[in-house]
């Protein structure tokens, strides 16, 4: 072999090296999927915000009621339940925060700050004592609380309802507490849209300081929140379902109009189609969207057989209101109002599963998407919607649940999901010429066209995007 021939040897094998370090690059560049704010439910799910319960949850199942839980439920086996639901999650590749692991991180000042707002002293039946004075120790107190103290603090939210005494100190007390038993259910205190987080102006007395902690948790984690509701807007994270092009918000029993107003208002939403979907029954165990309607792929969702079925005048019977921007601008418009919502949904190109009262009484349908067809669901479901499942090519991840449940929630209601990979739609491109006038085509705002289509523009066409040129 001469001089040149190995020259060109060493050449060919440095440029094959080159070539196949440039080619596992672009395989591992392609492979790397963008982690965005959620843009639509059927993405893959990469972090998820969820509180284990603890011992706050006592008040709650000693008067379920009261506590807005459906019926007494063991504690500790509760928060076994939700430790394993974690772990089920975290085997996904979801990485999961929970509350009580960023309060742990949260400096000992913003917890005394946290634990400061809600411990209080009260000494009404004290007319002379000097509120001066036990202000002054009510923050020595705060300043000797080691951190797990204070974080009690924070979840139980006590008062001390002092009087006088003859005996020993000269004083004694009622101890109050009102604990955020509800705050393992991290979906309903916030909503992540494409723009960010938007903290809730809760419906319930005994829910609304949840609202300060979870703020508290986007802060510490650099996710501060771009609104808050207020006034007598209310919205709760049940009711919102983001679907791709457009948001989905529930409004009826815990989300009212005003809630709703606030977010468009405030271009929160992130899309430039909102369907604003009308609960007429205002039942607690179908409180929010999500209890009875879910999504689990572009063209797949689930809906309780009663609202699937119900016919106009049924307090069942869901109607729809869609607002529409142009995009690009921030201002909304309401373009139709009172249309059947299943009508709708199947016109987005959605195929409906039934839920069956009996499953729907088990909390099947609040299931979490975390990837297309790929759910994480209450297990002990009717072989029946197993088997519909399976038809349509879901994989469901059955999750025991059975004492978590009886606090009205379950898979969906526990997570509240912070990133998802970008959402991207299919396009398909053809010519004016080959547009079909049969079957039911929208523009990107949700308006129906029946005729053939001549213009220019991007459409929808049995749940794909499609691109009509001249």
């Amino acid at each position: 072999m001469n001089i040149d021939e190995g020259v060109n040897m060493k050449i060919t094998g440095i440029l094959n090296a080159a070539l196949l370090t440039i080619i596992a690059m672009t395989a591992q560049a392609q492979t790397t999927t963008e982690m965005v704010y959620p843009q639509a439910e059927w993405s893959k799910a990469g972090e998820i915000l969820m509180h284990t319960p603890g011992q706050e949850l006592f008040c709650g199942v000693i008067h379920p009621n009261a506590g807005l839980f459906d019926n007494y439920f063991d504690v500790d086996r509760a928060a076994e339940e939700h430790q394993g639901y974690i772990n089920m999650l975290e085997k996904n590749g979801i990485r999961v925060h929970t509350v009580i692991n960023i309060l742990n991180e949260m400096t000992i000042g913003k917890l005394r700050e946290l634990a400061a707002g809600v411990l209080t002293y009260d000494i009404g039946g004290m007319p002379d004592e000097d509120p001066g004075k036990t202000e002054e120790y009510r923050q020595k107190v705060l300043a000797a609380m080691s951190r797990a103290d204070l974080i009690r603090c924070i979840l139980l939210q006590p008062t001390v309802k002092l009087s006088r005494t003859d005996n020993n100190t000269g004083m004694e007390a009622q101890y109050i507490q009102k604990p955020l038993m509800n705050l393992y259910f991290t979906r309903d205190q916030s909503i992540t849209t494409p723009r960010g987080h938007i903290i809730c102006n809760m419906n319930s007395k005994q829910r609304a300081p949840e609202a300060d902690i979870i703020a508290a948790c986007y802060e510490h984690l650099g996710l501060k929140p771009i609104l808050r509701i207020s006034g007598e807007g209310r919205l709760e994270g049940g009711d919102y379902i983001p679907a791709g092009t457009l948001s989905l918000i529930g409004c009826g029993m815990r989300t009212n109009d005003e809630g709703i107003r606030q977010m468009m208002e405030a271009d929160a939403f992130g899309h430039d189609t909102v369907v604003v979907v009308r609960d007429h029954k205002r039942w607690q165990m179908q409180m929010h969207l999500d209890t009875h309607f879910n999504i689990i792929d572009r063209n797949l969702c689930t809906m309780v057989r009663s609202r699937l079925e119900a016919k106009p005048g049924d307090p069942e019977y869901n109607t729809c209101d869609i607002w529409t921007r142009e995009p690009g601008s921030k201002e909304y418009s309401l373009w139709k109002q009172g249309l059947p919502f299943v009508e709708y949904i199947r016109s987005r190109g959605f195929e409906i599963i039934p839920i069956d009262y009996e499953d729907e009484m088990h909390y099947a349908n609040n299931f979490l998407t975390i990837g297309a067809r790929h759910i994480m669901a209450v297990a002990g479901q009717s072989e029946a919607l197993q088997q519909r499942f399976r038809e349509a090519g879901v994989n469901v991840e059955w999750v025991p649940l059975d004492n978590l449940i009886e606090g009205y929630g379950a898979a969906h209601c526990m997570t509240q999901v912070l990133q998802r990979e970008a959402y991207t739609e299919g396009i398909e491109n053809i010519r004016s010429n080959d547009a079909k006038p049969s079957g039911e085509w929208y523009d990107l705002n949700g308006r129906k066209f029946d005729k053939r289509l001549t213009t220019k523009d991007v459409y929808i066409f049995k749940g794909k995007k499609v691109v009509v040129k001249k």
